[in-house]
């Protein structure tokens, strides 16, 4: 919690029993632990429903004075207790014949249940409940109120509440067991000192106790103070981080005239995109600079990255010095280093080191490098091992970045000169909803290209329910009929065994509708895959089926056509890096999303919208809500899953860039008291964060 812990081990402040089974349940150890387990709703309570404008299905909390109660039997013989309020709410009680005998008229009640109408008078129907008053009302309850009865007075604890906090709970903690626990240590709490140097609509400590015990105008306002408090506390992790590469030196490589970057753009045969020569410029100006340049570049597949990467490493090498791109595969890296070796100025050597390369291939490509001969060093995860060696590495490109760990990426940052750091950038062709570049980018500075270069024709997508066989069928035949055209076409599995796996549909594809096709197969499980692969971009096969595996792939100018089985059984983004997989050519080109899922479903509505949107950025706001926060953050960075409980990635976008703007004045302003707020990060999250 920004600026504040509580380390106070629960057995402290509350009995050892509760302390011990919030432990092993919820893993609740400390009061901040147990206090940083938010409620995840909230119900009404008060003793009128019609007062308090419930509606039928809401969840309520009543309370009030029992005016009638007895036993009714069904002609199926069936017991039911009736209480009625003297506000008119009736509560049914099925199959609970002691409930009409210890609740007596005049008895003070509390009830929580579904809210229903019947002619018009409110009902609830097998409530929890408790009689409010004296000790009994710890035995005359439902068993999740006795729960909440250990913690003092039921009256005390409910009686004045305008709003009741749901919590997530378990099978042998209730809410109502969470909701005692921290009332309990909100009441030995100390005031909690404000934090930050200036004045919010509300205070921390105010925020914390809305947040658990609401007041009349509900816990919106405390709420929001603490999502506030989560987007700054990232905020000003990243800006520290900004703050700190800006202390740091790098090689200043400013633009030198009549040298190989100022060759290569005279030399092409097209004009860059207006988007390509921004960001070339952007680049530019960041790498003259004598502080490490951090970027992202993020852009659809086929947008252009590769060149605005070359035309960087080109200015690295005209200023000299020496650059280097990882790529996520063999296959990738391999085509990388055709390409660009085939694209830059004569002068230019590109040296590939992989590390399947024979053993007198690697010997020289290793002297190369460390002799200052290679300028441009492509390779996998080989060119990061010990035994690589630089001349003068000043900048490092990382393509496809969320496939290398966090450690890769900075053991190539640290191949370099003493005391200095590579200017850094980092690619990816999964584009990034803004504020999780925020978040999960905010150290670095974001470039994007949204415009493809022209030649390149959007991707058709149909949807192909499994319910309509025609429909099926016509998918194979259109896969025929590309072959037949020279083409070549993927075929995209969920799975690798089982039914509908991919070594099971390319047996039912060799022997059915594909039987007059050349059918390849490719899965992890495979050693040989980059030659698979390379196989197929070389027309070795007309079809590939395979998995998510060629999701990062080689390009296949070749390839017009991807049918994707069990389209449902995929995330948004995901579909939208296999689409990008066809149409690299400049061909027409065409992806089939398979579905088992029924019209109508979520699950189909989600594949439809991606059928009809082929902008990946508009795709990534909607992935973005079909996903957890969690999920998306907790695959990039550590511990944004444990800071972020509150906050929405796509519905607080305002506060996330107010507390973005706020977090860097206030590392301008007191950098000392900016450490001091983000001091909740435990060193490995720190570690993590510096190295990202």
């Amino acid at each position: 919690m920004l600026g504040w812990r509580d380390e106070r081990p629960l057995k402290e402040v509350l009995p050892d029993k509760a302390a011990t089974l919030l432990s092993k349940q919820l893993g609740c150890n400390t009061v901040g632990d147990l206090l940083a387990h938010y409620p995840r709703d909230y119900v009404r309570h008060g003793q009128d429903v019609n007062f308090h404008g419930a509606e039928e299905g809401d969840v309520v909390t009543v309370s009030g004075i029992v005016d009638m109660s007895n036993l009714r039997v069904t002609k199926r013989g069936q017991e039911i207790s009736v209480v009625r309020l003297d506000t008119g709410l009736e509560a049914s009680f099925f199959g609970q014949p002691w409930v009409a005998r210890i609740v007596a008229p005049g008895s003070h009640i509390m009830l929580s249940g579904k809210l229903k109408f019947f002619n018009g008078q409110p009902q609830l129907a097998s409530p929890t409940f408790a009689l409010l008053g004296g000790e009994a009302a710890k035995m005359a309850a439902s068993p999740q109120l006795k729960q909440l009865a250990q913690f003092g007075s039921l009256e005390e604890l409910l009686g004045d509440r305008p709003w009741i906090p749901i919590y997530p709970a378990t099978a042998k903690v209730s809410s109502w067991f969470i909701m005692g626990a921290i009332h309990h240590v909100l009441t030995q709490l100390e005031h909690i000192p404000e934090p930050l140097d200036y004045e919010l609509p509300i205070s921390y400590d105010q925020a914390l106790r809305a947040v658990h015990e609401p007041g009349p105008d509900g816990p919106y306002l405390g709420i929001h103070r603490l999502k506030y408090n989560e987007a700054l506390t990232v905020g000003l992790v990243m800006a520290l981080r900004r703050r700190d590469a800006q202390a740091q030196n790098a090689p200043a490589m400013e633009e030198v005239s009549g040298g190989f970057r100022e060759s290569a753009i005279a030399a092409l045969p097209f004009e860059l995109t207006q988007g390509q020569q921004d960001v070339v410029q952007e680049i530019s100006a960041d790498i003259s600079r004598s502080f490490p340049m951090q970027r992202l570049l993020q852009g659809e597949v086929g947008s252009g990255k590769t060149m605005v990467a070359v035309l960087a490493m080109l200015q690295a090498i005209d200023a000299g010095y020496q650059a280097a791109l990882l790529a996520p595969t063999e296959v990738l890296a391999g085509q990388h280093a055709a390409s660009i070796g085939g694209f830059v100025p004569q002068g230019v050597k590109v040296v590939l080191l992989t590390g399947s390369m024979k053993t007198a291939q690697k010997r020289q490509a290793l002297l190369d490098i460390v002799s200052g001969e290679a300028d441009i060093v492509i390779g996998t995860h080989a060119i990061i091992q010990d035994a690589v060696e630089f001349f003068n590495l000043g900048m490092v490109i990382v393509d496809e970045q969320h496939r290398f760990g966090v450690e890769q990426r900075d053991r190539l940052r640290s191949k370099t000169r003493d005391g200095t750091h590579p200017h850094t950038l980092v690619m990816t062709a999964t584009p990034i909803p803004r504020t999780v570049a925020m978040t999960v980018f905010g150290d670095l500075a974001v470039s994007t290209l949204r415009e493809l270069p022209g030649g390149r024709k959007p991707i058709e997508s149909f949807i192909v329910p499994d319910s309509q066989p025609a429909w099926v069928e016509r998918g194979w035949q259109r896969i025929r009929e590309e072959v037949s055209a020279g083409r070549q076409a993927y075929v995209v599995c969920p799975r690798i065994d089982a039914e509908g796996g991919v070594e099971e549909v390319a047996a039912e594809l060799s022997n059915g509708p594909l039987a007059d096709t050349r059918i390849t197969c490719l899965h992890g499980r495979m050693a040989d895959r980059d030659e698979i692969m390379a196989s197929f971009a070389r027309g070795e096969s007309d079809v590939m089926v395979a998995t998510t595996v060629i999701e990062v792939g080689v390009d296949v100018p070749n390839a017009t056509v991807m049918l994707i089985r069990e389209a449902e059984k995929f995330g948004v983004s995901q579909l939208h890096q296999l689409r990008g997989r066809v149409g690299r050519g400049g061909n027409a080109s065409l992806c089939l999303l398979h579905t088992s899922a029924q019209p109508g479903s979520a699950s189909f509505e989600r594949i439809e919208k991606v059928a009809a949107t082929p902008s990946g950025f508009e795709l990534a706001d909607l992935d973005l809500a079909t996903r957890k926060e969690g999920d998306i953050l907790g695959t990039v960075q550590s511990g944004t899953k444990k800071t972020l409980r509150l906050l929405n990635l796509l519905r607080d976008r305002e506060t996330i860039e107010r507390a973005e703007h706020d977090a860097a004045a206030l590392v301008e302003r007191d950098p000392g008291l900016a450490q001091a707020l983000v001091g909740e990060f435990s060193e490995q999250e720190r570690e993590y964060l510096e190295k990202n």
